[in-house]
C-alpha cells in the first residue's frame, strides 16, 4: 500500500550516500584538540576554531557536538544565541538549528549548518573536519530532482519564500513528480525585506538561490507569468496569457501588495510603491539628491526614509498617528525612533494625511495636507499597508476572511482538498494565542508554512507551530520582535528606551504576549524559544528585577 501511495505522489525510496573507507576519511581530515572536557557544563556552547574554520561547540546531556558556528541566513554568531535543548537560536532574525544535526528548525534562511565529528578522549574533546568542506560555512540539504515519467504536478502560486522552502521541501522529502513555480515578478525568488532596507542592491545579489539551483534539483521557475483564476474542479489554472496549467495539488503563496494611495494626484509620474526590485532601484535612484516625501510611518515607510535620509536632499515623513509605529511598538518606542531620524534631519508631520497631491506638467511638485500645509516634493513613496493579493481566487470557492486572506488550518489546508496556501496571503491559527485566527506578514513565518505545506501534502502530516519573528533596520541599529502583540494593554521596559538600549515586554491578560529589545540581544531569540516550548511568561516575571529566567 505504501509504495503506491509513494509513487502516486511522485515518491520514490531516496538512497543515502555510499560509505568509503575509514582510514582514507581519516587522512583527509583535519582535526584538533578544542579544550578539556570539563570546560563545558551542560546546557553551555563555545565557539573554537579548527584548522581556520570556526567552530560551535556544544555540550547538551551530558555529550558534545559541533556545527557551523554562523547563522545560515546573514551569519550571525551563534554562540551569542540561545541554546535550549538540542537546538540553538540566532540571536539577530531567529533562525534555530539542531545542534547534533546542523538541520534548520526554524526561519529565516535556508540552509543547514555543517556537522562535525567529535570525540572525547582522556578527558580532552577533539573535532575532526573533512579537508572539502573546511571552508564551507553552511550545507544544502540533499534533494532529489525530478523523474520524467513521473506526471504528478505540485503547482506553487508566487515567487516567495513559502513557494521556494515547499519546492525545497518537497525535493528533500524524495518527491519525484514536476513543480512548478508561478511568479509576476522578473526575478526568481528573492530576499525581499533587504529591498526597504537597501534600495540599490545589484538583483544578483538578492537571488535566494542561483538559476543553476532550480535547474539541478528539477524546479521550473516561471517568471512574468500571472495565474487568473482557479478551477478546483478541474484542478487547472488559467494565466494571464490564456494557457491553462493543471496541477494534482496546488500552492496559493502569492502574498500581498503594497496599498496604492486613493487621493487626486495618485497616478502622478515620481509617486512609488515598494514592491520589486525595479521599484527599490527606481527610488532610489529618483530620490538621490531630491525632495522625497515618505506617506505612512510603519515598517516600510520607516525602513525608507531612514535609508533616504544619506542620500536624499530632504526626507519628510507623513503619518497618521502621535509617532511612528505606536499601534505596533508603542509610543516610547516610536517617539524613541522619531528622534533617531530627526537627528538625521527627517522632518515628520504626524497626526496628518494626504489630501492631495500636487503636479506639473504630470509630474509630481508637492504634497497637500488636511493641516493645510504644503510639502515641496520630487518624489513621493507611499508604505501606506498592504492587501492580499486573492482577487484571481473569486468564483472558486476558496474561502477568504474580510481582509481577503485565504483561510488556512494548522496545516496549511484551505477549504478546497488538495489547494494548500501559505505566507502572507494567509490567515492562520496561531499557536502562542490559542489557535486565534491572524494574518502576519513575517518572512520567518512564510517559510515555516512553506514547508509544514510541502509536508502534508506529502501525507506527513505537520501542524505550524512556529513562533512570530521579525525585525527592522533604522540607521544601522535593529530591533527584533517577537510574539503577537495585538490587543497589548501595557508595556514593561528593562533598560532605558531614551538610551536606545531596551527590552520591552507587551502585556495582555496579565501575560506576555509579545517582546522587543534594541541592543539587548540576545533577549527577544529566548523569549522565542520559551513561548515556542509552550511556557507561559507571566506578568510577575517580567516585571521583576531579576532576569535570570532571561538568562542575561
Amino acid at each position: 500500500m505504501y509504495h503506491d501511495h509513494a509513487q502516486q505522489l511522485g515518491m520514490n525510496r531516496c538512497k543515502g550516500p555510499g560509505q568509503g573507507a575509514e582510514e582514507q576519511q581519516e587522512e583527509e581530515e583535519v582535526t584538533g584538540m578544542v579544550c578539556q572536557e570539563v570546560d563545558l557544563r551542560d546546557g553551555q556552547m563555545k565557539e573554537v576554531t579548527v584548522g581556520d574554520q570556526k567552530v560551535l561547540l556544544v555540550r547538551t546531556r551530558g555529550q558534545y557536538s559541533a556545527v557551523g558556528s554562523q547563522c545560515s541566513h546573514y551569519n550571525a554568531p551563534l554562540v551569542k544565541g540561545v541554546l535550549v535543548g538540542d537546538r540553538v537560536r540566532c540571536p539577530f532574525h531567529g533562525a534555530c538549528f539542531n545542534v547534533r544535526t546542523g538541520d534548520i528548525e526554524e526561519y529565516p534562511g535556508l540552509d543547514c549548518l555543517p556537522s562535525y565529528k567529535v570525540k572525547v578522549e582522556d578527558g580532552k574533546v577533539y573535532v575532526s573536519i573533512h579537508k572539502n568542506s573546511l571552508k564551507l560555512t553552511k550545507r544544502v540539504k540533499e534533494m532529489c530532482t525530478r523523474e520524467p515519467d513521473i506526471q504528478h504536478t505540485t503547482l506553487l502560486i508566487g515567487g516567495g519564500p513559502a513557494s521556494l522552502v515547499c519546492a525545497e521541501t518537497l525535493r528533500q522529502n524524495c518527491y519525484q513528480g514536476r513543480i512548478v513555480i508561478v511568479t509576476k515578478d522578473t526575478l526568481p525568488p528573492f530576499d525581499k525585506p533587504k529591498l526597504s532596507k537597501a534600495l540599490d542592491l545589484d538583483s544578483s545579489s538578492i537571488l535566494l538561490r542561483p538559476s543553476d539551483f532550480y535547474q539541478q534539483h528539477g524546479v521550473e521557475v516561471w517568471t512574468r507569468k500571472e495565474v487568473v483564476s482557479v478551477d478546483p474542479a478541474e484542478k487547472s489554472v488559467k494565466l494571464s496569457d490564456g494557457s491553462l496549467q493543471r496541477y494534482d495539488q496546488l500552492l496559493i503563496s502569492t502574498g500581498c501588495r503594497a496599498r496604492p494611495l486613493d487621493c487626486p494626484g495618485w497616478d502622478l509620474h515620481g509617486v512609488k510603491l515598494l514592491q520589486t526590485h525595479e521599484d527599490a532601484n527606481e527610488i532610489h535612484h529618483s530620490a538621490l539628491g531630491q525632495k522625497a516625501v515618505v506617506i505612512g510611518a510603519s515598517f516600510i515607510g520607516m525602513e525608507v526614509a531612514s535609508y533616504l535620509s544619506n542620500t536624499a536632499a530632504s526626507v519628510a515623513v507623513v503619518g497618521p498617528s502621535r509617532y511612528p509605529y505606536e499601534r505596533s511598538l508603542g509610543p516610547q518606542i516610536g517617539r524613541m525612533i522619531m528622534q533617531m531620524l530627526e537627528e538625521k534631519n527627517v522632518k515628520f508631520y504626524m497626526t496628518d494625511f494626504v489630501d492631495e497631491i500636487k503636479g506639473e506638467n504630470g509630474k509630481v511638485k508637492g504634497v497637500l495636507l488636511k493641516s493645510g500645509i504644503v510639502l515641496e516634493a520630487d518624489v513621493v513613496i507611499a508604505g501606506i499597508g498592504v492587501i492580499p493579493n486573492s482577487d484571481f481566487l473569486t468564483g472558486s470557492q476558496l474561502e477568504v476572511d474580510s481582509r481577503k486572506a485565504v483561510i488556512v488550518d494548522k496545516f496549511m489546508r484551505t477549504n478546497i482538498p488538495d489547494i494548500f496556501s501559505a505566507g502572507d496571503v494567509t490567515s492562520f491559527p496561531l499557536t502562542i494565542r490559542g489557535d486565534q485566527r491572524v494574518n502576519v506578514g513575517h518572512w520567518q513565518m512564510s517559510q515555516a508554512q512553506g514547508r509544514v505545506a510541502a509536508l502534508n501534502m506529502l501525507k506527513k502530516p505537520t501542524k505550524c507551530e512556529s513562533v512570530p519573528f521579525f525585525w527592522t533596520v533604522l540607521l544601522g541599529k535593529s530591533i527584533r520582535y517577537t510574539g503577537y502583540g495585538e490587543g497589548y494593554t501595557e508595556i514593561l521596559f528593562k533598560g532605558k528606551v531614551e538610551e536606545r538600549k531596551f527590552l520591552a515586554f507587551y502585556i495582555k491578560d496579565e501575560v506576555v504576549v509579545a517582546a522587543a529589545s534594541l541592543m539587548f540581544d540576545p533577549a527577544v531569540a529566548r523569549v522565542a524559544e520559551l513561548m515556542a516550548t509552550g511556557q507561559v511568561i507571566s506578568k510577575a516575571q517580567a516585571q521583576a528585577d531579576d532576569l535570570s529566567w532571561l538568562q542575561m
